[in-house]
């Protein structure tokens, strides 16, 4: 009944719909009903959203479509939804009940205008994956070659136009009786679901994203991307390379084709690297069932239907923002944030800025050499904490970016349980914070922004006075940094002044009678030249230990 009823547009606006509806009223009904959020309080309030969470679950692998797709994109969705409602979105893969054959067949057979005896030698009726877009079948070409086919399934578009027109609704109601609508841009978020997932209906955009990824990790040996038949894939059927093997953490394979653990991680932590933290598109879905693994230890990146980007702006704007953390220079935070449109119109900057001081703060102590993977992990969860709170919304490929990694190092855990990703990544850092077109950038960007001494120092004076006792301590290295670099550069500046000026006192004295005082003009040089030096030294040594 279900099966049939699904179809049925009315039914699926409505079970959408009310059960939306639903879980707004228990939400409000719950803050109504609970004043005082005590410890009991806030785990009823966990066990509540969790319950909501796996009713979420439940009917989306009912009723497929656009209810797993949008459950897979809000797991991505820190900055909008509790921790405990995308814990249980984080396990909703595809898992729908194949079509009959007999619909696949008739969408080959459209579609390239030829039976099937006339393509393959054979092919197998029960599909090897079946997901909310598309079945995957094993065949064979009539040369003999194994390939995947991927079949979009039946109804699917006419599935999605409904759930879309339910969506829609869904977000209405939220903008106009929810403090989302206030504090996120719903409007743009519905137009990145669609986006998102419309391009997903159109297999030939996943062959070309497939094509990209061949060529942009053509130099990682160990990893492949299977082959694409251009000539038998067209919007709703994708044709690909038959691979053999396992899922890149099925560990039992491993152990039986001596597969060296250790070396799969780093493989794949590199790889991961490669795409999450330079600019250019990135696989946005890399769970265990799109990462195989050869018996030779190769592994295999497949389904580039969902993937993300990091434009050269952006990834520009990502450095500079780290940098300012570095620094202590918070504006810049705030300016990077602003230029990959993290921030809506109504942010307070002022208040935003003040908050990630303090977290910043808090826990580092302007030490970044405390950093560990458990105060990552506290780092993060509290900073998921403040973007739900603030008018922070962050775009779709950012999104999908934090949804990627956070899968990746579950995948990396699985795979090598003592993997150290601080010791990992510092190299990586290293070389990310440097920028790809000059080794030198951290340090130019630290004199570009130190030509204004004179008007940094009153600011720091201001924060001294504004901050408190905790401020007046200045105990922290980093205060001491940036004085010091400071006043570096102010005598440096003066040093070179008089050294200037001294050749040009020496020069003007050495073509007048007044030469009897020439040795003035040289001592101006030498004590200029060798202050200049001595002070850039102890300038360089001190740009290089704010860097390490």
């Amino acid at each position: 009944m279900v099966q049939r009823a699904k179809y049925i547009p009315i039914y699926r606006v409505t079970t959408i719909v009310w059960m939306s509806l639903k879980f707004l009223i228990q939400i409000f009904w719950f803050k109504h009903t609970h004043r005082i959020w005590d410890q009991e309080t806030k785990q009823k309030w966990e066990r509540l959203l969790a319950k909501q969470a796996e009713e979420y679950r439940r009917k989306a692998i009912k009723l497929g479509g656009l209810l797993i797709k949008f459950g897979q994109f809000l797991s991505s969705r820190g900055d909008l939804l509790p921790r405990s409602f995308i814990r249980e979105l984080e396990g909703l893969v595809d898992r729908v009940e194949p079509v009959p054959f007999k619909y696949s067949k008739k969408t080959m057979e459209r579609d390239w205008s030829l039976t099937l005896e006339e393509v393959f030698q054979s092919i197998d009726e029960k599909p090897v994956a079946s997901a909310s877009i598309g079945e995957v079948y094993k065949a064979i070409l009539l040369d003999g070659t194994p390939v995947a086919v991927k079949v979009q399934r039946y109804r699917v578009r006419e599935i999605f136009q409904m759930d879309f027109k339910a969506l829609k609704i869904v977000f209405f109601i939220l903008s106009k009786f929810t403090r989302y609508g206030k504090k996120a841009d719903l409007p743009a978020l519905y137009r990145e679901v669609v986006a998102v997932i419309t391009n997903e209906l159109d297999f030939t955009t996943e062959l070309a994203n497939g094509n990209h990824f061949r060529k942009k990790l053509h130099d990682f040996e160990k990893v492949y991307i299977p082959e694409y038949y251009s000539g038998l894939s067209t919007k709703r059927i994708l044709v690909m390379e038959w691979i053999e093997g396992s899922k890149v953490t099925d560990i039992n394979f491993m152990q039986r084709h001596q597969i060296d653990r250790k070396a799969t991680a780093k493989l794949l932590f590199d790889l991961s690297v490669e795409q999450f933290m330079f600019a250019g598109m990135f696989h946005a879905d890399p769970h265990p069932g799109n990462l195989m693994l050869k018996a030779d230890g190769t592994i295999v990146l497949l389904d580039f239907g969902m993937v993300g980007e990091i434009k050269q702006r952006d990834a520009t704007s990502l450095r500079l923002m780290v940098q300012g953390f570095i620094l202590d220079d918070y504006d810049r935070v705030i300016d990077a944030l602003w230029e990959m449109e993290f921030l809506l119109p109504n942010a307070d900057t002022e208040q935003i800025k003040k908050l990630i001081k303090q977290t910043t703060d808090m826990y580092l102590d302007g030490n970044f050499d405390k950093l560990d993977a458990h105060l990552m992990t506290d780092i993060l969860s509290d900073i998921q904490e403040f973007v739900k709170e603030q008018p922070i919304q962050l775009p779709a490929d950012y999104a999908f970016l934090g949804r990627a990694s956070s899968i990746i190092v579950g995948v990396l855990t699985s795979v090598y349980p003592q993997i150290d990703l601080v010791e990992w990544g510092r190299p990586v850092i290293k070389k990310w914070m440097t920028g790809e077109d000059s080794s030198f950038s951290l340090y130019k960007q630290v004199a570009k922004d130190t030509v204004k001494p004179l008007m940094s120092l009153p600011r720091a004076l201001i924060e001294y006075l504004e901050d408190g006792d905790k401020e007046r301590e200045w105990k922290t290295e980093i205060h001491q940094q940036k004085l010091f670099h400071q006043f570096y550069l102010f005598y440096s500046l003066i040093s070179f002044m008089l050294l200037i000026g001294g050749i040009g006192v020496t020069l003007y004295l050495d073509q007048t009678d007044w030469r009897s005082y020439l040795p003035i003009g040289w001592t101006a040089v030498v004590v200029g030249a060798v202050t200049f030096i001595l002070i850039s030294i102890r300038h360089f040594l001190l740009i290089k230990r704010i860097r390490r």
